[in-house]
């Protein structure tokens, strides 16, 4: 028979790699708690309403990407492509707009599905963190997102970033920016390719965002969005940029940023490398979708900010600047032992280790000796303990520092005690 591979732009981590996803996870709980974000956990598919009304039908997520499939009763669900719009159904949902502490703050971590072309840091199933904050506007609070997102890779040691910012101005804004790129683009929108013939009348500022277009001169030469931003749109994003250099944010404001999302107003930003080495430049984004609340169906009035990264992108930046993480691959005790009473002895003795909080192996196929001290290199353990028929009777055992091989006896109703000593007050 023939073997049955994973998915196409799927992938397996194996335990050598998940210890790194784990200690990134781990250390995006962190840095989200110290901001004070909570986590939230949605379903991993919704109505397919959900992302066509949210993130706009319009989008490629929305036209082409989307794992969609009728169910039993012939609901169209979707496996979720992104986070935003799950949460604020959720924040709706739940009236989270009526508890007393505004705005919420929330994280979540998960995997999202998208049908796209694999290629290196993309895949079909992927894993994104991300926030949303909702319920209130302020520079403040757009700040403080971008702040998170960028004080997240440097965290990790990553140098070589930088902001790309820009402001999207509110719906009248737009409207009026987006009659003046048809304008621009329409006498020779031939040119460009299938996809931003379509966007024309539909979007035109995702002709803005177009990979296949981008050097083409009309794009180089386009209505910038800041010439239509009005005074309170102009002041409001200023403010932003004021706090974010009070915060040494390093930051670009680049005029062709829209990103790829329609419920955008206001703050768009992405997370650059600063390499020119580096192929994949895009390693987070996000933006103020001041609207998408009402729009699915919550109190009007309601706002909200978030972005999004995804931590493949994450793990690639980190090989680009040579970056290991600190991950401990020790185990703190194996328990070596000879001749049945021993074995016997060893197993309840690795459990009750175990149920104290410490990392314990011990052997399970009654080998030699000198075969257990060297399964206990392999799996580089601090210490071992000694276990035969002699220790027994004497209630004691002998506990080897496997760093320097120095030995002791140590009476059995003490193990506890003595690796406690060793290992948590080194």
């Amino acid at each position: 028979m023939s073997i049955i591979n994973m998915p196409r732009g799927t992938q397996d981590i194996l335990p050598s790699e998940s210890k790194k996803w784990q200690y990134i996870e781990n250390e995006l709980r962190k840095i989200s708690s110290n901001f004070c974000y909570e986590e939230i956990r949605t379903p991993m598919f919704e109505s397919t309403e959900l992302f066509a009304r949210g993130v706009g039908d319009t989008t490629d997520i929305v036209q082409k990407e989307m794992y969609t499939f009728l169910d039993k009763s012939d609901r169209s669900l979707t496996l979720r492509p992104e986070g935003t719009a799950g949460a604020v159904r959720s924040y709706i949902e739940n009236k989270l707009f009526a508890d007393v502490i505004k705005p919420q703050k929330l994280f979540y971590i998960g995997p999202m599905f998208r049908y796209e072309r694999k290629q290196k840091g993309r895949y079909r199933q992927f894993v994104q963190y991300g926030v949303e904050v909702i319920g209130e506007e302020s520079p403040k609070i757009d700040a403080e997102v971008i702040s998170l997102a960028y004080n997240i890779y440097k965290n990790f040691g990553i140098k070589n970033i930088k902001v790309s910012i820009n402001s999207l101005g509110n719906p009248e804004e737009r409207k009026s920016y987006n009659e003046a790129l048809i304008k621009h683009f329409e006498p020779r929108i031939n040119e460009f390719c299938k996809d931003c013939q379509t966007r024309l009348y539909k979007n035109p500022m995702r002709i803005l965002d177009c990979k296949i277009d981008a050097n083409h001169e009309l794009i180089k030469t386009a209505p910038k969005l800041l010439d239509f931003l009005g005074e309170e749109s102009l002041a409001y994003f200023n403010k932003v940029l004021q706090y974010l250099d009070e915060l040494e944010v390093k930051y670009e404001v680049d005029s062709n940023l829209v990103r790829g999302l329609d419920y955008y107003t206001h703050t768009a930003f992405e997370i650059m490398i600063d390499n020119p080495e580096v192929e994949l430049k895009t390693l987070c984004g996000g933006g103020r979708y001041n609207g998408l609340v009402e729009l699915l169906g919550g109190p009007v009035g309601e706002k909200g900010i978030g972005f999004a990264l995804s931590i493949e992108r994450l793990l690639l930046a980190l090989e680009s600047e040579n970056i290991s993480l600190p991950i401990d691959n020790n185990i703190d005790v194996f328990v070596v032992s000879m001749g049945d009473e021993a074995n016997d002895f060893a197993m309840k003795l690795t459990n009750d280790l175990r149920l104290a909080n410490f990392k314990v192996q011990n052997d399970y196929f009654d080998k030699k000796m000198k075969a257990q001290i060297k399964l206990a290199d392999r799996y580089n353990a601090k210490y071992t303990i000694i276990i035969g028929e002699t220790e027994l009777l004497e209630q004691e055992v002998a506990i080897k520092n496997m760093a320097n091989y120095e030995q002791e006896k140590v009476q059995i109703k003490n193990i506890k005690n003595y690796l406690e000593n060793k290992l948590r007050g080194e």
